[in-house]
């Protein structure tokens, strides 16, 4: 089976996005997924301005393999549920 995969959607200077990195960090060690952070701001620069359109007044979102899992903080025992049921 592949791994579950958790992308953070962030901003620079948020200290909400940071903090909930952290977690996801940790948890991504003891739950085995795979974890990657995307700045937003960054990525619209680059031209893809789509998921500043779509998430970035909500920031941080947390997407579990590629959909909308929680926002504005971890939703940690809905995470955990999520990624036993496959």
């Amino acid at each position: 089976m592949p791994r579950r995969h958790v992308q953070l959607l962030t901003r620079a200077g948020c200290t909400i996005c940071d903090g909930v990195h952290a977690q996801l960090k940790h948890l991504a060690d003891e739950l085995g997924f795979d974890l990657t952070k995307t700045d937003v701001d960054a990525e619209a620069a680059k031209g893809d301005t789509a998921l500043r359109a779509e998430f970035g007044d909500r920031l941080p979102v947390v997407l579990l393999d590629g959909r909308e899992h929680s926002y504005w903080e971890l939703d940690e025992p809905r995470l955990r549920r999520d990624l036993a049921n496959g």
